[in-house]
């Protein structure tokens, strides 16, 4: 049974499906939600904020410690 995508919020099917933080996204949607980033995601190098999915150096950069 089909999904929607976390992103575009458009119908995922099982063959262009990827998985994380519990939703489904398209391969093409699964990137940091950083726009001036853009960078394509992969289990390994993904974090989450408020339900988005971030690059681990735009996390670090949009939401890490400030002032080091």
């Amino acid at each position: 049974m089909p999904g929607m995508c976390g992103r575009c919020q458009k119908t995922v099917y099982f063959n262009e499906e990827k998985m994380a933080i519990g939703k489904s996204f398209h391969v093409m949607c699964f990137v940091c939600a950083n726009k001036s980033c853009n960078r394509r995601l992969d289990s390994g190098n993904l974090t989450e904020h408020n339900g988005e999915i971030y690059c681990r150096s735009c996390y670090g950069k949009l939401f890490g410690p400030k002032g080091y």
